[in-house]
């Protein structure tokens, strides 16, 4: 691959932070199919992804107790225990991530999908984030992947040529997004398969 990349942008949940709502209410529902429920119908992906865009996490909270006035402790719970759905930093990328800044080769920005009100607690438990040279969160931005709107974003503010980037995502359809915008994509899997994709692009 003939392609010259000089920056490397990555995204934080599912790829360096291992985040899992079903971690915290496996804890409150005894029935796993009352849970699933739960996180696919009241306290959804949909629902979270507009803390994601901007909405505040107490209008998100108070939409869903009047909806759902029967699973208030539940509702509650998202945000009141929100720390225990994450699971720690995922080591193998960060060591990717470390060795790049190591490296000193290429520039390393972050772009995630993220409430403006959760992140500073991210900021406080993932030391590794003071790696980058700069993270876009889409909560702050009131704008959210895969809305193309956020890559022209991350490269306008931080002079990024698009051919010259790589985007790693978990989310094959932000990955899709990325590449519509110019960026090349990695479909995060795991970071073995990671170092792989890296070293397909000469980034070792």
């Amino acid at each position: 691959m003939t392609t010259i990349i000089d920056t490397v942008i990555f995204d934080l949940g599912g790829v360096l932070v291992d985040w899992n709502p079903e971690r915290l209410y496996k804890k409150i529902f005894k029935e796993e199919e009352e849970m699933k429920y739960f996180l696919s119908e009241i306290c959804s992906p949909d629902w979270n992804e507009e803390q994601d865009a901007g909405r505040s996490l107490e209008d998100a909270t108070n939409l869903l107790l009047e909806q759902f006035p029967k699973y208030s402790e539940e509702i509650k719970a998202y945000y009141g225990r929100w720390t225990e759905m994450l699971g720690g930093a995922i080591e193998g990328t960060v060591k990717i991530l470390q060795e790049l800044k190591a490296a000193n080769t290429h520039k390393i920005y972050a772009l995630t999908n993220w409430s403006a009100e959760t992140f500073p607690v991210a900021l406080e438990l993932f030391d590794f984030l003071q790696l980058f040279e700069g993270i876009l969160v889409s909560g702050k931005e009131k704008l959210k992947k895969p809305d193309h709107r956020i890559y022209q974003l991350i490269l306008e503010r931080y002079k990024i040529n698009a051919s010259n980037s790589i985007f790693i995502d978990d989310n094959l359809r932000n990955i899709k997004a990325a590449v519509e915008c110019g960026i090349h994509g990695i479909h995060f899997n795991n970071p073995e398969q990671l170092k792989v994709d890296l070293a397909a692009y000469g980034i070792h």
